[in-house]
């Protein structure tokens, strides 16, 4: 069943979802800062995301809308992939508003506002990440079923558990890396295949959802991103 765009009611949050926020923020960007690629930290701030409160969404798009076109869009679970790819052609984010409960901190099987939000959107701020994601959900979504497996591994090593080089040094940008700790420490540790990137070779990768990640794709920048068709 599709998921439609809700109201996200930032009002409603309590003083323990924003805890559970700040929490998680501080914790990531306690190493993000010397790990996260230098365009996601400038995300942050460009689309003003705070450390003391669950942002809210229309505060958001004011800031990022007139720098790239694209939205963080409400909604109350999983879109069908087909819908998911059409909203990423629009330059519509589908964004979950939950906040995971102070007993999941380290692991939740689900997204959440801080893994949409917080892993995710402020690399929408750059225009080159912006112009490949939506490239990337115009093509997913105009393929058709047969193409979905290898559309849904181009997501995973890229907009999930993508690496990318900047001044000689490997850095993390994928949101699963962004916003989990051991995810992040395996990307960048000695147990990782780091290969060079290249949209055949991500496509034709197998993963698991479940573990970590042996075998990770790193780009030169994101301009590549857009321009590899090998």
């Amino acid at each position: 069943m599709q998921a439609a765009a809700i109201a996200q009611e930032w009002s409603t949050y309590t003083a323990i979802d924003h805890q559970v926020w700040a929490t998680l923020y501080r914790r990531r960007m306690a190493t993000l800062r010397g790990t996260a690629s230098r365009l996601f930290l400038e995300g942050i701030d460009a689309i003003g995301l705070r450390e003391d409160r669950v942002p809210d969404l229309e505060s958001v798009n004011r800031r990022l809308a007139p720098r790239t076109g694209w939205r963080a869009v409400p909604v109350g679970g999983f879109l069908p992939a087909a819908e998911f790819f059409a909203s990423l052609a629009r330059r519509e984010f589908p964004t979950t508003i939950t906040v995971r409960p102070p007993e999941q901190l380290d692991y939740l099987p689900e997204p959440d506002i801080f893994h949409d939000v917080f892993g995710h959107v402020p690399l929408h701020a750059d225009p080159a990440f912006a112009d490949f994601l939506q490239d990337f959900g115009a093509r997913a979504a105009a393929a058709g079923p047969d193409a979905l497996e290898g559309f849904t591994r181009l997501f995973w090593f890229t907009i999930e558990f993508g690496l990318v080089r900047e001044e000689g040094e490997v850095r993390i940008y994928g949101s699963g890396l962004i916003s989990s700790a051991k995810d992040a420490a395996n990307a960048l540790g000695p147990g990782c295949d780091r290969r060079p990137f290249t949209r055949a070779a991500a496509m034709a990768q197998d993963f698991r959802i479940d573990d970590i990640q042996p075998v990770l794709f790193v780009v030169d920048g994101f301009e590549e991103l857009l321009g590899s068709e090998k």
